[in-house]
Formats: structure tokens, C-alpha cells, sequence
């Protein structure tokens, strides 16, 4: 088993070069980049060196000259072939350097780690809250399968699944925030929060978390519930359950101390990507509820085609899911002694 893990950890790194530059290519071949927002903006604002260069750019369209375009080039990186400024990007990332942003000019690895305590408040209680919640419940479901217990709450989650976590944040948004006013309307904190006393401070940020934390949960949680229910109702109908109770063993007992740690099996498999997920968040919930997360960070980059934070979360998020993965098979062969990687 130590072999295979050996053998994982060391994929991660053709893994990653993979990945990395096949999104390199991507966005140098994709229009919109930073030298075109420059001409954009130029031509919107009209500016030139002097009348007549105006005049004729006007025709052409053209506001800056060849020579300022080639320097823009040299600036960005973009005068290089494609394979070289991945060369030099990747020498830069082992260096601890995400470079600096083509929209805001800031050092990405700054920008990143302005918003990854956001993501990570948020991404690890949704995790801890759904873990929390989606197995008892998919316990009681499977042991008091089709009864009206299973059935509503079967209703309830199919309906929360049905409908996207961003349109649920609105629309909880309008009921308990705008209608009701009993939730903040976004935002992680209030305006006057450092002159809160630290028990409300405390009860500020939980009044701002609690309506995020919902939307968060709604997709997920559907999906490890049915999962844990369906799992368990599987070993329950095994052969070894059924001889175990014929030699007297209490279904309580046959539940708890052979079917659940069988179940445990496929929901310690979707850990890697829970792991992932808690950097990655949403960029709808966070564009709803106003919050600067990793997520919302992420799509704006891709829609103004900064291509240096582009590539840093999508270095980061990468490593995050490999590493996952490795994650869950040491809880799957933590749970099952009987799984053997070879």
C-alpha cells in the first residue's frame, strides 16, 4: 500500500503540468486579453500623440501604434512562444511567484490570500455541516425506509435540490433580509463592526454566515443524504446482515456495527472533492450575498481574461484535488481494512 502511495504522490506532478499547460495554451489562443482591453479602452477614451496620428487611426481604427503594441507584448509576455512563457510562468511558481494581475496590478498570491480565509470559513463549516447532517439523516431514512418520515423529507430535499443554491439565496435574501429584516443583506460583517464588543462581533458574523451557509448546502447535501441512505440500505440487505440477525444479533446493532462502517465506504470517496470545493465556492452565492470568496475572485478573472490569476487558482485548486484524492483513499482504507492498494 505505502508503494501505491508513492506511486500517486509522484503522478501529481505530470498530472499538474498537464493541466497547467493545457490551460497556458487556452488563454493564450483566447481573444480579449489584456492588450485588447488596452486598445478598447484607448480607442473609447481617443487617445493618441498628436491630431494627425487621430485622424488617420480613426480610419484603421487603430489608437495605438505598432511599436506600443510590441511593447505591450514584451510587458505581458506575450512576444515569447507559447512553450517558453509556460517555461518561465512554471519556474516562477516553484519560486513561490503567481505574477502580478493585468487588471488590478496586484501580486496574484496577495489577491488569493486575501480571499482564501473567506472561502475556507465558509467552504470548511459547509463541509463539517454536511457531514453533520447528511449522515444521521441518511441513517434514518434508510432504517424507516418508506415511511412518512422518508417520505417528507425525501420531498424536501428533492425540491432543495431542484432549485440552484444562488436562487435560493435571493430569494431568502428578499423574504428574511429585505422583507423581514432579520438577516443582513450581504457582506461578511457590518459596517460598524469594529465598534461591536466581541460578543457582537461574534453574533454579527454569525448573522452574516448563517443565510450563505444555506445556499452552500442545498446541492450537496441532497446528494450525500441519498447517497448515505442508498449505501446503507445495500448492506442491509447483504447476506452477512441477514445471517448476523438470524444468529440473534439486534438490527441496532447489526446497523451500527457492521452495515454503517460498510456505507462509510463511498462517502469517504467524494472527500478529495469536498476538499477542493472548500477554495473553489460559488461564484453565484458569493455574487448574491456580496461576498469576496475565492470563488467570485475566480470568475472575474476569467470575464476580464486576467490570465495570471487565471492560472494561480487554477494551480492551487489543482493541487487541492489531487491531494483530495490521495485523502480519500487513506479514509477508504482507513474505514475497510480490507481494501488493499496495490
Amino acid at each position: 500500500m505505502t508503494a501505491y502511495f508513492i506511486r500517486r504522490i509522484l503522478l501529481i506532478i505530470p498530472t499538474f503540468f498537464g493541466v497547467t499547460i493545457l490551460v497556458f495554451c487556452i488563454t493564450r489562443m483566447t481573444p480579449g486579453g489584456p492588450i485588447e482591453r488596452i486598445i478598447t479602452q484607448a480607442r473609447m477614451q481617443g487617445i493618441s500623440s498628436d491630431a494627425g496620428e487621430t485622424s488617420a487611426r480613426s480610419r484603421t481604427q487603430q489608437p495605438l501604434s505598432q511599436d506600443q503594441i510590441e511593447e505591450l507584448k514584451r510587458y505581458y509576455g506575450f512576444d515569447k512562444p507559447v512553450l517558453i512563457s509556460y517555461a518561465l510562468w512554471l519556474k516562477n511558481i516553484l519560486k513561490g511567484d503567481l505574477g502580478v494581475s493585468t487588471r488590478y496590478y496586484d501580486p496574484v498570491w496577495d489577491m488569493i490570500m486575501e480571499r482564501i480565509p473567506i472561502s475556507l470559513y465558509f467552504g470548511s463549516i459547509s463541509m463539517v455541516m454536511m457531514y453533520a447532517v447528511c449522515i444521521p439523516l441518511g441513517i434514518a431514512k434508510a432504517v424507516r425506509h418508506k415511511s412518512t418520515f422518508d417520505n417528507i423529507t425525501s420531498v424536501v430535499v428533492f425540491i432543495g435540490y431542484a432549485i440552484p443554491g444562488w436562487v435560493i439565496g435571493v430569494f431568502m435574501l428578499v423574504l428574511f433580509a429585505s422583507h423581514w429584516e432579520i438577516f443582513p443583506l450581504g457582506g461578511i460583517v457590518s459596517d460598524y463592526f469594529d465598534e461591536m464588543n466581541p460578543l457582537e462581533k461574534v453574533w454579527d458574523v454569525v448573522r452574516h454566515t448563517i443565510l450563505p451557509l444555506i445556499a452552500y448546502m442545498l446541492g450537496s447535501f441532497t446528494v450525500m443524504t441519498f447517497l448515505m441512505k442508498n449505501t446503507l440500505m445495500d448492506n442491509l440487505a447483504s447476506d452477512y446482515i441477514r445471517t448476523a440477525m438470524a444468529k440473534g444479533l439486534s438490527f441496532k446493532k447489526a446497523v451500527f456495527r457492521h452495515a454503517l462502517r460498510n456505507s462509510l465506504i463511498p462517502i469517504a470517496t467524494h472527500f478529495g472533492n469536498n476538499v477542493s470545493i472548500i477554495l473553489s465556492g460559488s461564484f453565484l452565492i458569493e455574487k448574491v450575498f456580496n461576498i469576496n470568496g475565492m470563488g467570485l475572485l475566480g470568475y472575474e478573472s476569467v470575464v476580464e481574461r486576467d490570465y495570471p490569476v487565471v492560472m494561480g487558482i487554477l494551480a492551487l485548486s489543482s493541487l487541492l484535488l489531487m491531494i483530495g484524492n490521495i485523502l480519500s483513499d487513506f479514509c477508504v482504507a482507513f474505514i475497510d481494512p480490507r481494501v488493499q492498494f496495490k
